[in-house]
């Protein structure tokens, strides 16, 4: 692992002593420093997990307000683009080469990760090519910056990132990690997955059996924590994702459904006037979906696999596209 362990360094210990915070208080100033919001989360931290508090506010001395990150999380949405635009962001020649490229460097890690998670290797491929183009782009934030900026100066979602700021210290100390060296997306996010700490608690494993979880610069730990993601999220290992549709008459879109869970059955989408171009049963829950395509509107259902990229990212064009590159991948690899 190319991380500093140096926290033992940094500090003593993060267990044992109960810090009282009054004295560390009095330390040069930072960003944080007399903040009673960090006092109360170093308390928490103290008391529910055995944090040395002194040596808790030691660390977020050394934290740094992002002015950039509330700018960047407070920012209108950008309009949503239709499919069309959505698809050629991802699906490009470059991520496919690259893609085929990444699955044969770590093809026994790939072929291991589907045999014990169910998990395609191209599905898990495709995921870390849209999630960081394969360790490209993960970030450029220092993850406890992130954390603490939108955790103590984002009200809206302030008490989802204190939650995920305790997540991070939590790993951090079971992984021997130096907190103030790990990088990410202004958000948090982390890695060539992108697992929020939360997830790296919950999914992310040692798929090398070094001892370490390592998601940022160990593809084998990545893979495996991908597939695992998967596989606690209900990928059913050798079913469809998804399939496309015929429609006619003008119920069909009566069809749609609001949301990302499959509540449609594929028999009362056919009674609306789908048809689905594979054979499936009509008591097989979908996700029924329209997407904007470059020839006109798209008609797809999507099954429990498809659902299972939503959990992902909770959006039907991520999912799309994370599928769509996995078959291109395929394809461009020349494999069955």
């Amino acid at each position: 692992m190319q991380f500093m362990r140096n926290w033992a360094v940094r500090c003593v210990s993060w267990v044992g002593l109960v810090g009282i915070l009054g004295g560390a208080q009095q330390a040069a100033a930072g960003d944080y420093e007399g903040s009673p919001q960090v006092a109360a989360f170093v308390g928490e931290m103290t008391r529910d997990y055995g944090f040395a508090g002194e040596q808790l506010m030691g660390v977020f001395r050394e934290v740094e307000r992002k002015q950039s990150i509330l700018d960047a999380i407070s920012r209108p949405a950008e309009r949503v683009k239709p499919w069309k635009e959505y698809r050629p962001m991802f699906i490009t020649d470059a991520r496919i080469a690259r893609g085929v490229d990444f699955w044969r460097q770590h093809e026994a890690a790939l072929a291991r990760a589907e045999q014990e998670y169910g998990v395609p290797a191209q599905v898990i491929v495709s995921i870390i090519g849209v999630e960081t183009f394969f360790g490209r782009n993960t970030g450029n934030y220092r993850v406890i910056d992130a954390l603490s900026t939108l955790g103590f100066d984002y009200p809206p979602r302030a008490d989802f990132f204190r939650k995920e700021l305790r997540e991070f210290l939590l790993l951090a100390r079971e992984e021997q990690i130096d907190p103030m060296t790990v990088k990410g997306s202004y958000a948090g996010a982390m890695g060539l997955p992108q697992f929020m700490p939360s997830s790296f608690r919950a999914y992310a494993v040692d798929f090398d059996g070094d001892g370490h979880i390592n998601i940022w610069n160990d593809p084998d730990d990545a893979i495996g924590s991908v597939a695992s993601y998967f596989k606690r999220h209900g990928w059913v290992a050798g079913e469809p994702v998804v399939s496309q549709a015929s429609v006619r008459g003008e119920r069909v879109d009566e069809g749609l459904t609001p949301g990302l869970d499959p509540v449609k059955t594929v028999g009362e989408l056919r009674a609306l006037g789908w048809s689905s171009h594979d054979a499936l049963r009509d008591d097989l829950p979908v996700t029924a979906l329209r997407l904007e395509g470059e020839t006109g509107p798209e008609y797809w259902m999507g099954m429990k696999n498809f659902y299972a990229i939503t959990r992902y990212n909770r959006s039907v064009m991520y999912a799309m596209a994370v599928h769509q590159l996995s078959e291109m991948l395929v394809q461009a690899r020349g494999v069955k």
